[in-house]
């Protein structure tokens, strides 16, 4: 379960709407707080600290935040990301409570016999393809764990496939996500590369999301209604 502890430290924002462009070249990454139902913090953190913690948390551990001398323990709900610098851009912490269930996304890995390092497909051969590295969870926070593995054992011939419902859930966790959804399935390797060469297309460029962009046009004296006006989007 998710015990150690992470802390990140923000401090209180004023600099709204196009200026933010700024605040990210002065080495700062604009971000709210969402405090069950109340008013919305606007806050800004350090980008190299931010990058550090999302590594390490995710969408599924929590933080304890010391913002400008308050204390709250959050989970990381949304990550904005710069299309061009592919750094983070923008980020929005949920504040929760120890005794509130909550809703995290947790990666989800496979689970090897003792001295493997991969399944028995890929040990003969053949190729594993992931078909989905998070699943949607629900559970208090203290037992939210960092990830949830699934019997690697399973995948052995072409066409074997891991499903959510496979999981090997802990206990005190509900899984979120539709129990068929394929986790990973086992190709033969020719067959794969084929289907990866028939699949050809554009790849679309990241847009920012909506909440983002409107921080970035919407005038200095209306980004504080328009922020308070996210509270509810837990």
């Amino acid at each position: 379960m998710a015990q150690d502890t992470i802390n990140l430290t923000l401090e209180p924002r004023t600099i709204t709407g196009k200026a933010v462009k700024r605040l990210r070249k002065s080495g700062k990454i604009p971000a709210v707080i969402h405090d069950h139902g109340r008013p919305s913090i606007i806050v800004e953190v350090d980008s190299l600290n931010m990058q550090r913690v999302y590594q390490q948390a995710g969408k599924h551990h929590p933080l304890n935040l010391d913002a400008g001398g308050k204390s709250y323990t959050a989970l990381i709900k949304n990550v904005e990301y710069d299309p061009h610098m592919h750094h983070i851009s923008h980020v929005v912490f949920n504040a929760v409570a120890a005794d509130q269930v909550v809703e995290a996304e947790v990666p989800v890995e496979p689970k090897y016999q003792a001295d493997n390092a991969a399944s028995p497909a890929e040990r003969s051969g053949l190729i594993v393809l992931t078909n989905l590295e998070s699943v949607e969870v629900e559970a208090l926070p203290k037992d939210l764990p960092d990830v949830i593995f699934y019997d690697a054992e399973k995948l052995v011939e072409i066409g074997d496939q891991v499903s959510v419902a496979d999981l090997i859930v802990p206990a005190n966790v509900t899984i979120k996500t539709e129990p068929t959804h394929a986790i990973a399935t086992v190709y033969e390797p020719s067959a794969l590369a084929a289907k990866n060469e028939s699949a050809g297309g554009e790849v679309q460029e990241e847009v920012p999301s909506e909440e983002e962009s409107a921080e970035e046009t919407q005038p200095e004296g209306d980004k504080t209604e328009l922020e308070q006006g996210t509270t509810s989007k837990q």
